[in-house]
């Protein structure tokens, strides 16, 4: 390895140049300031110089005493993936809705005055636009517009891309949705994490982040994913004023499971702030594949994503929004969630109700697809237990913006437990616990 140079500049490029032909391998270790300033006699500001660009760049990481390595692409974890769950195991791991509760796509697709479109016709469907105008006029009192995107988890990165730069601090929910994590991540963010509770973010805590220099937040108003926490009108009020105090600050508020939500949607953007987004998808209640969401904003932050959606390069499929519409308009699909709703919250209860019995509590009645299960005892000894007893959940420290956090926790996806199952399961996960709390004995 020879970095040549004699200005930050040059030097950060000399480095850029061998990671790109291959010379500097990921996770690789850049010389220390010190000697590389000696070898190429300039001064250590100027290596140090060098070295911050290309962090902030994203093309090296910092390691306290390991000194700075090239980054490598981030390894996250995903929903759906990477488990554990076998032919033998019952998957209570994977965070996805009930196929029996989703509508039906194709048929959809199918009816309506759906026309192939050819650049420069608009962006949003309009029938699709009206409703979901309407959608939001109901929980937003002041002025806004609307915009598609292809998932919550690309609103959510496009929205921060828009508003902030690498390294600047998000505040987000702890535990938290792992998307988010991975978004943070990818782009360059540092997290500050909010501790949630049954009522949603706690307001100390995101006080602290915003009062550590927070410029943006990132919000799930109810069904929280891992732990099926909602906002209550009184968390909401209360997080509303803390925000106030800081209008400069981007609010996004993820309601990702809005149309099949138990819970009231309660707004935490203030009247006040100056940048903000609602976001609803709609993976939950009409299908993953569908791959869109539908975001309300101020005009600047509408403007904004508008430009990293614009016709005629990287629009959201009008064929999906055809189909959105037509689903959302359908009285059927109506029924359809409600029902949805009424079973989620009945599963998600069931499986509280039988673990209280055997001893195992959880504090509130969670809303969405997942329970969120504190233990006193290892989470990665008690997944490995139960999945030898064919029972597969998460780990709780796979939604931690700090991997060493919720160690003693566990994301059990409820979405398609049934009643014998939720007996088995309660049963197994307390044998479970008392076979590794005599093993610490």
């Amino acid at each position: 390895m020879r970095i040549k140079g004699t200005t930050a500049a040059e030097i950060t490029g000399s480095v850029r140049d061998q990671i790109a032909s291959g010379e500097l391998a990921p996770r690789a270790s850049l010389p220390p300031v010190r000697v590389l300033a000696a070898e190429l006699g300039v001064n250590r500001n100027t290596v140090a110089l060098a070295y911050r660009r290309l962090v902030e760049a994203g093309v090296a990481e910092t390691r306290g005493r390991g000194g700075t390595v090239v980054a490598a692409v981030p390894q996250l974890a995903r929903e759906g993936v990477g488990a554990g769950v076998g032919d033998d195991c019952v998957d209570l791991a994977s965070g996805n809705p009930d196929r029996m509760l989703l509508p039906d796509i194709l048929t959809a697709a199918r009816r309506g005055d759906y026309s192939p479109p050819l650049y420069g016709a608009p962006a949003v469907d309009p029938g699709l636009d009206a409703w979901a105008r309407a959608d939001f006029a109901e929980d937003i009192d002041h002025a806004f517009r609307t915009l598609v995107t292809h998932g919550a988890v690309d609103a959510t990165e496009r929205l921060l891309n828009a508003h902030l730069t690498r390294g600047d601090l998000v505040a987000i929910e702890d535990p938290c949705f792992l998307a988010s994590i991975g978004t943070l991540r990818l782009s360059g963010y540092r997290s500050a994490p909010v501790a949630v509770d049954g009522a949603g973010m706690r307001p100390d805590a995101l006080r602290a982040a915003l009062e550590a220099g927070a410029r943006a937040v990132v919000c799930t108003p109810r069904a929280h994913n891992p732990t099926g926490a909602s906002l209550t009108e009184e968390r909401a009020g209360d997080l509303r004023a803390i925000l106030a105090e800081h209008p400069q600050v981007l609010v996004i508020e993820d309601d990702h499971f809005s149309a099949v939500s138990a819970r009231p949607y309660h707004r935490v953007t203030p009247p006040g702030s100056t940048r903000w987004a609602l976001v609803r998808s709609v993976s939950k209640f009409l299908g993953p594949d569908l791959r869109l969401a539908l975001v309300a904003a101020d005009a600047e932050t509408t403007a904004r994503l508008e430009a990293r959606l614009s016709a005629g390069t990287t629009w959201v499929s009008r064929l999906l929004q055809h189909t959105a519409r037509e689903l959302l308009l359908d009285p059927r699909v109506h029924e359809l969630h409600e029902r949805a709703r009424e079973v989620y919250a009945r599963r998600s209860g069931l499986l509280v109700e039988r673990l209280r019995a055997q001893g195992i509590e959880v504090p509130y009645r969670p809303d969405g697809l997942n329970v969120w299960i504190e233990l006193d005892v290892d989470a990665r000894a008690a997944v490995d237990a139960l999945a030898q007893r064919g029972w597969a959940v998460r780990p709780g420290h796979l939604f931690a913006p700090d991997p060493a956090a919720h160690q003693r926790a566990i994301r059990v996806t409820a979405s398609t437990l049934t009643e014998p199952q939720a007996e088995a399961f309660a049963a197994e996960l307390a044998a479970v616990v008392t076979e590794l709390r005599s093993s610490l004995d």
